[in-house]
């Protein structure tokens, strides 16, 4: 019989992973159901209850679920009180949480690993943390996401082609980005291994902004941005940072596309 795998927030990235995980019997959910996802509302102690209720207790949760671009309340409500209910109502499958390395504060370059330290000014950032914690007590795993881009969704290259691009100052921010078919890939490998702890989950080539506008600008053969001031009102704060994928790649996975430039001629072929 195959092990049994919930996906909470069957999204871009949750939907990724269902097709994956071939070797799996596999139940989605999303906050509205249909198209045959279950419907649980994660921050809703009675939906969770009621999804245990109706599945089988899956070995494996995978809490991939998305604040809907909300704010501070909707990053309080999906990812801590999401991972609380999680663990309440299936307290003996083993939690994988997808996280974001946006938790890393870092502004000076520098590479950072898991063992980095983490104090984000944003509270999303902060509340990601709050919701880790949770997980990582119950011997789960967090997987910390790079920039996800793939097929149908990439900012870079989006900002680029509708010429809304700016480089930043001298352009040499770093951008930490991992395709969505390496992030599933990720995932399921910390299943598959029954890792716990956190892993970054980046590729293997982090690339400065004004390499990556360069390299744009060469396959497209289209001129390079203007050059303009910092963008301090990103969602997730402004920080400049090497993210290092050393810890999960000792364990076996390696990704796909090392390098988001890998990855360009099947993006232009989904535009």
């Amino acid at each position: 019989m195959k092990t049994s795998l919930l996906i909470a927030g069957a999204g871009y990235l949750g939907s990724e992973i269902a097709n994956l995980a071939t070797g799996y019997r596999v139940t989605t959910s999303t906050k509205s159901g249909g198209n045959g996802h279950e419907a649980c509302d994660l921050s809703s102690i009675e939906q969770v209850s009621k999804l245990s209720k109706k599945i089988p207790n899956p070995e494996f949760i995978v809490h991939c679920a998305s604040s809907g671009r909300g704010g501070v309340e909707a990053y309080r409500a999906v990812f801590v009180e999401g991972a609380q209910n999680l663990l309440r109502f299936f307290p003996n499958s083993h939690l994988i949480l997808t996280s974001s390395t946006s938790v890393y504060h870092q502004t000076d370059g520098s590479d950072v690993d898991e063992l980095s330290t983490t104090y984000p000014i944003r509270e999303t950032s902060q509340l990601l943390l709050e919701a880790e914690q949770i997980v990582l007590e119950s011997n789960g795993a967090v997987a910390r996401l790079a920039g996800l881009y793939g097929p149908g969704r990439s900012v870079v290259l989006r900002k680029f082609l509708d010429g809304s691009a700016a480089i930043e100052e001298s352009g040499q921010r770093i951008l930490n980005q991992i395709h969505v078919q390496d992030a599933a890939l990720a995932t399921l490998h910390l299943a598959n291994q029954k890792l716990s702890g956190i892993f970054n989950v980046t590729d293997d080539h982090p690339s400065s902004q004004l390499k990556c506008y360069q390299e744009l600008a060469n396959y497209f053969d289209k001129p390079l941005p203007p050059t303009g001031k910092k963008n301090t009102s990103r969602k997730r704060a402004w920080t400049h940072k090497r993210v290092l994928n050393r810890k999960i790649r000792e364990t076996g996975w390696e990704p796909i596309f090392p390098r988001y430039f890998d990855a360009l001629d099947s993006l232009t072929s989904a535009l």
